[in-house]
């Protein structure tokens, strides 16, 4: 391979990987946006799914009307809504239309660019069909999520909790994918072998532990259960509370019981703080080098700083801006993570 054709190489790689970038910072812009849409109880407002359509807005009062009309016809309204004005139907569905156009958004800006640079001959040949897998992802993602508002319009009065949970879990699959990506393609310095062999196994159970706690946090969305037992570090006055396993069979407690949904979400938070100390000082211990402790040394920043704002979440009542940076930081300690096993494993190789 000449000088030439590896500086081209380096070059599209560059472009690529700032392209991702943006990706994935749309996809953080979404997982915020669909806090605020769970949280001000939007998600129901739009009860069909028109994916091409439906991304204009109404634009006349009867169009108003007749989408108004249409919510009035699910559980939601009659249990929560009832009597709801216009307007106050208006401000939940422009959050809902929000979140919906912000993924109709993300397809394009995935496919435009990569026919671009495909066509432009700028994609090397390996990098190709994992390319093709992230836009499949994003096609999944907005499958995954009709089919969680499709839950919440018959027989019930919001959308499943295990479904929105699958929902998040899958926006930040997709989040760590790419950015995985886009860490790989940068230039930078990697960790030696021996490093990489004796950090990657705990830097895996980290990520792992990372995506158990937002699949949890899904289902502490899910059912509401912040907005109970607002104290901290007791529940209900103790530290293990009783009642952990009234329901029967005892496993639906983890996903359906409101006060050990919210339990084993602080336990797994604890478990986090734990394991990224340890991550931490066996990273200076078996290494010590910049190019390791640099992404550890932010990766521990980022879990302490979303305690805190889980914490926080909990003790002002889920408050929708602290909620929302609480939900945000768990994308980014997720890329933390994720950039922490990039720097373990190293750039991709120029190939021919």
């Amino acid at each position: 391979m000449s000088i030439n054709d590896e500086s081209a190489i380096r070059r599209n790689r560059t472009l690529i990987r700032w392209w991702l970038y943006a990706i994935c910072l749309l996809v953080l812009a979404m997982v915020v946006v669909g806090g605020a849409t769970r949280l001000t109880e939007s998600g129901l407002s739009i009860t069909e799914w028109k994916p091409i359509h439906g991304a204009l807005p109404p634009l006349s009062d009867a169009e108003w009307q007749e989408e108004f009309a249409k919510y009035r016809e699910i559980p939601q309204y009659e249990a929560i809504n009832a009597g709801m004005t216009l307007d106050e139907f208006k401000f939940i569905f422009w959050w809902e239309w929000g979140h919906r156009l912000l993924g109709r958004f993300i397809g394009v800006a995935f496919f435009l660019p990569l026919v671009f640079f495909w066509v432009r001959g700028m994609i090397e040949p390996w990098l190709k069909p994992r390319l093709v897998a992230g836009l499949f992802l994003g096609g999944l993602q907005g499958a995954v999520g009709w089919w969680m508002v499709a839950s919440g319009l018959v027989n019930r009065i919001d959308v499943s909790q295990y479904r929105l949970a699958t929902h998040l879990t899958l926006a930040c699959i997709i989040f760590a994918y790419l950015f995985w990506i886009a860490r790989r393609l940068a230039p930078r310095e990697a960790a030696t072998a021996g490093e990489a062999r004796r950090l990657a196994g705990f830097g895996k159970v980290f990520l792992a532990l990372v995506f158990v706690q937002i699949f949890l946090g899904g289902l502490v969305a899910g059912l509401n259960a912040g907005f109970t037992y607002n104290t901290w570090p007791l529940m209900d006055g103790q530290f293990i509370p009783r009642g952990l396993l009234i329901m029967t069979p005892a496993w639906t407690n983890f996903f359906e019981n409101v006060l050990t949904v919210q339990f084993q979400h602080r336990m797994t938070a604890y478990l986090l703080v734990i394991a990224v100390i340890v991550l931490f000082l066996r990273s200076k211990q078996v290494s010590g080098r910049k190019p390791v402790m640099m992404p550890a040394r932010h990766l521990l920043g980022f879990v302490l700083l979303q305690v805190l704002f889980g914490i926080g979440t909990l003790l002002m009542h889920v408050q929708l801006h602290i909620a929302l940076w609480h939900q945000a930081f768990a994308v980014i300690v997720l890329a933390g993570a994720v950039d922490y096993l990039a720097a373990l494993k190293g750039p991709y190789p120029v190939r021919n």
